[in-house]
């Protein structure tokens, strides 16, 4: 079950955690803004491909342009 964690700094300077993991049926993918208790979560079914650090990075990207 693959899993993966980094840290991106946005233009803004702001840092953000993302996480990507492998469950057996589904992928569950994470953002958290440095410094904030809210945790952005998506969980997708397992027919969805694995996703590139870009790919994750882009599924929050609504989220992480409110300040």
């Amino acid at each position: 079950m693959p899993s993966d964690e980094w840290i991106r700094t946005l233009a803004d300077g702001r840092r953000v955690k993302f996480s990507y993991d492998e469950l057996m049926d589904a992928t569950f993918i994470t953002a958290q803004i440095e410094g904030n208790e809210v945790v952005y979560s998506i969980l997708l079914s397992k027919g969805a491909t694995k996703l590139s650090r870009k790919e994750v990075e882009g599924r929050f990207q609504h989220e992480l342009s409110k300040r």
